[in-house]
């Protein structure tokens, strides 16, 4: 789908939506790609705005060669995380491993951002292999408190401010997800690596990645 200078790409799956974002950002990075004002990706579709001829990109990707995402060397964000949230036990019973098991398997995976949305700073990060997918909850939240860490499906999140809510929340954290008083105001974009560290005791404040060329997590579409 285009419109005078935006095209939209819509892919099979999430996996293939990440991988063409990263090639578009490879592309944008060594100048093989038109010049472009904004790339944003989403579940399953990546959106160019700013382009002068979107129909000659778009008649130019069947001919790509997408490989899939390559592991990203800048350090990862750290996130420290009190592993103490409501659903840590069902998500435990969900994965057959003890609530202990979950804080291992999930701070020893890194994650990736793959798109933002929802609310400022929600990014939605993938990692966790297919078998431990969960479900969101039957019946949401009114209210899930800002900080809280997340599981639905493929993803992790961390809600950036207390909203209404259905993922299985199994932590919380201090770290301020977005600030409009900082450069860049989002703590994560896409293609972000992140890394969950269990805290019991003082929070520190994150590290924070060097920036790449990407669109930050910003206000989106449910």
């Amino acid at each position: 789908m285009r419109s005078e200078h935006g095209l939209l790409i819509e892919l099979a799956r999430a996996e293939d939506a990440e991988a063409l974002h990263a090639e578009l950002l490879r592309r944008a990075a060594d100048g093989r790609l038109p010049a472009v004002r904004e790339i944003v990706p989403a579940a399953r579709t990546v959106f160019l705005d700013g382009l002068a001829d979107p129909g000659a990109l778009a008649a130019e990707l069947p001919g790509w060669r997408i490989p899939p995402p390559a592991a990203d060397d800048r350090p990862a964000v750290e996130i420290p995380v009190h592993y103490d949230g409501p659903d840590l036990a069902d998500v435990a019973a969900l994965w057959g491993v003890s609530p202990g098991e979950v804080v291992r398997l999930h701070s020893a995976t890194t994650f990736r951002v793959a798109f933002c949305g929802f609310a400022p700073g929600f990014g939605y990060l993938t990692g966790l292999p297919e078998r431990l997918h969960v479900p969101r909850r039957e019946t949401p939240r009114t209210r899930v408190p800002v900080g809280s860490v997340g599981l639905a499906g493929p993803y992790t999140g961390v809600y950036p401010r207390s909203s209404p809510g259905g993922w299985q929340l199994i932590g919380r954290t201090e770290a301020v997800l977005w600030d409009p008083r900082r450069e860049p105001a989002a703590l994560l974009a896409p293609g972000t690596p992140v890394r969950f560290v269990p805290r019991d005791s003082a929070v520190p404040a994150p590290r924070t990645a060097p920036s790449r060329p990407a669109r930050v997590c910003e206000e989106s579409a449910r």
